[in-house]
């Protein structure tokens, strides 16, 4: 979101970040509920005014998942255990479950550390969260 939305903090950061993830050759990961999590939001009228059009938010995702060092993180045979402890340890209930998913499917995939800006994150252990963005 922060790279699509030119008045989005960390705007420039963002793209730059991203291009050197998809570019590099070194593996990296992002699950499917960010991706969708994405398109709704940039889409959305209530967040942005004007929103971002589908077909540019649909191309931003294929750039990206045209990166050959991506990997799509999504539910394995494994991942009710995983949602499960992952909720449980980090006592989640209404909207943290959505985090809580994304942090189960980064554990359930090996991910050692997600890089966000949302500090809700931190309390899904074992992941190491790191905002990319912080000074």
């Amino acid at each position: 979101m922060y790279a699509r939305r030119e008045e989005a903090p960390f705007h420039h950061a963002a793209i730059r970040l991203l291009r050197e993830f998809a570019t590099g050759s070194a593996a990296w990961a992002m699950a499917w509920p960010c991706l969708y999590e994405f398109l709704r939001v940039v889409t959305h009228p209530r967040v942005f005014d004007p929103p971002t059009p589908l077909d540019a938010a649909l191309e931003d995702l294929g750039w990206l998942l045209e990166s050959p060092s991506l990997s799509l993180l999504g539910e394995g045979p494994t991942h009710p255990s995983h949602l499960d402890r992952t909720l449980r340890d980090g006592s989640v209930s209404g909207n943290l479950v959505h985090d809580g998913h994304i942090a189960a499917l980064c554990v359930e995939h090996g991910v050692r550390e997600l890089l966000s800006a949302d500090r809700d994150f931190a309390r899904f252990a074992p992941l190491r969260v790191r905002n990319p963005f912080a000074g």
